[in-house]
């Protein structure tokens, strides 16, 4: 791949700081999505030596802050670095972003971290209706992108409380009346299928706020496999739950419900991977590539 060294998953570890970062089994399962992968051994050697250069460059853009400061003969409230994070439905991007807040607070104590999803700025389920979108539901015009740069450049200018949207996966909507804050992270991590993607023109590009972004990968074949197995435990986990956005289809015929997921990936999931998602992968600053199991076998660092 042009302009990335390759690792394999050794030699990348090799690289990571001798001390251990001390987190437990327990905690790794509570961060852990549903269907995802993740143990102690991918810690020490795949996220230790990935949190160590994160701190790397999070350093070069302190120092090139603080000596703009120096050069411009005026004080101004240092801007958060931000991390985006994208990759398909079902690959991991959500363990990846809280294992990598984790990590930073425990590592660097003094660092505020901030993590949170681009779910958020996808338009409620009502308007998505009016305006028929349903179908194309986390494609790109199915998010207020608008409202995203908005937000991203209220957090470059140093506002001191900025308010976004909740997304319920469990309503699978967003919630009404309730709201994030950001109030001055050093660091900011996003999480989204969209957050390198390419807006329609005369949009700002969302990729350009990020000081750092990590694209994780899989094969195709793979990530179905995936999201079919996280459908499969949802639904056995929310029968009982009558205000969860499964519990019809896990109360109803197993069959309908299956070939109401094999479908949504065929039509809505593996289209927008290959048309929006996919194609932005060389954007990203790392990426990480995973094979069976989630194990990820090899990594990729985009040269400076």
């Amino acid at each position: 791949m042009k302009n990335y060294t390759s690792f394999e998953r050794n030699k990348w570890a090799k690289l990571a700081p001798k001390n251990k970062v001390n987190i437990t089994k327990e905690e790794l399962a509570n961060i852990k999505s549903l269907g995802d992968v993740v143990d102690l051994t991918d810690v020490h050697e795949i996220y230790t030596s990935l949190i160590s250069y994160l701190y790397l460059v999070y350093q070069q853009k302190k120092n090139a802050q603080k000596a703009q400061i120096e050069f411009l003969h005026k004080d101004f409230k240092p801007a958060p670095f931000i991390i985006g994070i994208s990759g398909s439905v079902a690959v991991g991007k959500s363990t990846t972003a809280r294992l990598l807040q984790l990590l930073l607070k425990r590592t660097y104590p003094d660092l505020k971290v901030h993590l949170m999803t681009t779910d958020g700025f996808l338009y409620p389920n009502e308007e998505l209706q009016r305006r028929d979108l349903m179908p194309r539901k986390g494609f790109p015009e199915s998010y207020n992108m608008t409202m995203l740069s908005d937000f991203l450049s209220d957090v470059l200018s140093g506002k001191e409380d900025i308010v976004y949207p909740l997304y319920s996966q469990e309503l699978s909507d967003i919630v009404p009346g309730k709201y994030g804050h950001v109030k001055n992270p050093d660091v900011l991590i996003i999480e989204g299928i969209n957050t390198l993607q390419l807006p329609e023109s005369g949009q700002v590009v969302t990729s350009d706020f990020f000081d750092f972004s990590i694209y994780i990968d899989a094969d195709e074949d793979l990530i179905e496999k995936w999201y079919m197995q996280r459908f499969k435990k949802a639904l056995k986990l929310n029968k009982d739950k009558p205000n969860n956005f499964y519990y019809e289809m896990a109360n109803g015929p197993l069959d309908d419900a299956l070939k109401l997921a094999e479908e949504t990936w065929q039509m809505v999931n593996l289209v927008n991977l290959r048309e929006y998602i996919a194609p932005t992968k060389e954007r990203a600053s790392l990426i990480l590539h995973k094979t069976n199991g989630h194990l990820i076998d090899r990594i990729y660092l985009r040269h400076i």
